[in-house]
């Protein structure tokens, strides 16, 4: 039986360095993967609405890669979720959901060193919170390269997944919609690099017994 899936991003390339090999796993099986991407990932840098509108063309670019549904877009600003109320990034969430009506949630690892992840990941915990009438069954936290490891170092914040999913088939197509976010990427060894990326997933893989992975956080299973 077929799921609806979301996943919510905090800035577009999130989505694939996280679980863009998931996502692809999941159209693959005929499931629905709905993107939200909550801010719009460039103003921070002093960027105008060129580099905006340029990362928006890239997560289009990358959803069709992956045969993942149309991105949606909040709009907000980037690296200053800390400044606007939770309720209001809350809400945000609880209307894609109210529309998505996802059966699966793969949001970011609280303990980010990003701001804007820890944001998402607590709007998304909250949205997302196990009501009688709620659909998630599952919620699932990624790692994002060049935050998830440079986290502070504690036992709170550091990022230790108990479940891998094999994305040696797919591994070409999450690399191919990075190749999307061409301004985005870096020369290795910075980690948001193609080669940081495969060479992270042959580790995650190797931790599992298979030729590549994506790594998750558990953070609610619902077994009904």
């Amino acid at each position: 039986m077929s799921k609806n899936v979301l996943i919510v991003a905090a800035h577009p390339d999130d989505e694939v360095l996280g679980c863009g090999g998931v996502a692809a796993r999941h159209v693959r099986r005929g499931d629905s993967v709905e993107v939200l991407i909550v801010a719009e990932g460039a103003t921070s840098r002093g960027d105008g609405d060129g580099a905006v509108a340029a990362l928006a063309d890239g997560a289009r670019k990358a959803a069709t890669v992956l045969g993942t549904r149309p991105p949606r877009f909040g709009g907000l600003p980037d690296n200053r979720l800390d400044t606007i109320a939770l309720l209001d990034v809350v809400k945000l969430v609880e209307a894609t959901g109210d529309e998505v009506r996802p059966d699966i949630v793969y949001t970011h690892h609280a303990g980010d060193l990003n701001i804007d992840h820890q944001v998402v990941a607590r709007a998304v915990a909250t949205a997302f919170r196990p009501l009688p009438d709620a659909t998630v069954k599952a919620l699932y936290s990624f790692e994002t390269l060049s935050s998830s490891e440079w986290a502070l170092p504690s036992a709170d914040t550091h990022f230790q997944p108990c479940r891998f999913e094999n994305i040696s088939d797919v591994l070409d197509l999450k690399l191919a919609a990075l190749e999307c976010y061409a301004n985005e990427m870096r020369a290795f060894p910075h980690p948001r690099s193609i080669d940081a990326v495969t060479a992270l997933a042959r580790v995650r893989g190797a931790t599992a017994g298979v030729a590549a992975a994506e790594a998750f956080c558990v953070f609610r299973e619902i077994i009904t």
